[in-house]
């Protein structure tokens, strides 16, 4: 978005602009300034949808347009494949009350989920709870853009994980801050106003800052929790200032995207500003999954007798070796 009273944007221009969460194809009319006593004020632009009746045609704000480039068009085909994928299941499936969220993060919550007993508590808590999940349901709802082969990944890294009792080589080859880093130095140029810049600049930074509370409380599966706990304790005696951020990469990343729906559920984000995250979100997800191959680890580490034993809190006899072999 550009400040107030500039444009980015010219009549005949062709660009793609959001009508509810999927991005048209359209082209621009007219430009006006919304208040036409005031030249500093916003602009506002008559679009015209590309295949629809002229009836359709409106006066749409300035951010709810998009250059008309071969990313924003991937993004737009990517919404509304997820937007028609999303809308056969729910003409398919019993309407039932569930919260978001992806199959794979489901499967990590039931790993270590505690079922509550049926029939206890008292009659205002249960009602609490009704009103809560109600109010849950009242919020914007996120459907963050999962290409498939980022999809496969987290499923083979869970199988690693749960199954296999694999961990990921940690230092990661390419660390989360390395990876965000690389994605704004490469998203950056592209971005045609200050105000688009500093969405930019803060989705990312609140990225960051998701992943660095989020990891250990869940995105980590218990098997993991030895090698974070060596890990911890050593960035913690290091005198250089290393964490989470600087340790971790693509996998865990990956398994923060496909848990955000439920945290974002969980703000007090407006419908506009819950749009525009998911958009930039989804844009990272497409980046990430074109570039899986130079991020993503190729294979994991098998623990020893002694992590797993460590892993379940079993004592061990010699304690370190175990896990001196995994990090």
């Amino acid at each position: 978005m550009a400040p107030a009273g500039q444009t980015t944007y010219q009549k005949d221009e062709r660009v793609l602009c959001f009508h509810h969460e999927i991005l048209y194809e359209a082209k621009i009319l007219e430009l006006r300034h919304t208040d036409p006593d005031d030249r500093k004020s916003p602009y506002e632009y008559l679009v015209h949808y590309k295949g629809w009746k002229n009836t359709w045609d409106d006066w749409v704000p300035q951010d709810r347009l998009r250059k008309f480039t071969e990313e924003n068009r991937e993004l737009a085909t990517t919404l509304r494949r997820e937007a028609e994928a999303a809308l056969r299941q729910k003409s398919t499936k019993p309407s039932v009350k569930k919260r978001g969220g992806s199959d794979r993060s489901s499967a990590r919550g039931s790993e270590e989920r505690q079922t509550s007993v049926p029939g206890r508590g008292t009659k205002r808590a249960r009602d609490n709870d009704v009103e809560k999940e109600e109010s849950f349901y009242t919020r914007p709802s996120v459907r963050i853009v999962m290409p498939d082969n980022l999809k496969s990944l987290l499923v083979d890294d869970w199988e690693n994980v749960t199954k296999n009792q694999q961990v990921v080589a940690l230092p990661a080859k390419s660390s989360v801050n390395q990876i965000l880093d690389d994605y704004l130095k490469e998203e950056k140029p592209k971005r045609t106003g200050s105000s688009d810049l500093d969405v930019l600049e803060e989705v990312i930074m609140g990225v960051r800052d998701y992943f660095d509370k989020s990891l250990d409380k869940i995105l980590l599966y218990r098997f993991e929790r030895e090698q974070y706990r060596v890990l911890r304790k050593r960035w913690e005696s290091e005198t250089a200032d290393k964490g989470p951020l600087d340790i971790y990469g693509a996998e865990h990343l990956t398994r923060l995207f496909a848990t955000m729906p439920e945290l974002i559920a969980q703000t007090n984000m407006d419908l506009q500003s819950t749009n525009r995250l998911r958009e930039e979100l989804s844009k990272f997800t497409i980046w990430l999954s074109k570039n899986s191959n130079n991020y993503f680890a190729t294979k994991y580490m098998t623990a020893s007798n002694e992590y797993v034993e460590k892993s379940r809190g079993v004592p061990n006899p010699t304690p370190g070796t175990a896990t001196s072999r995994l990090v």
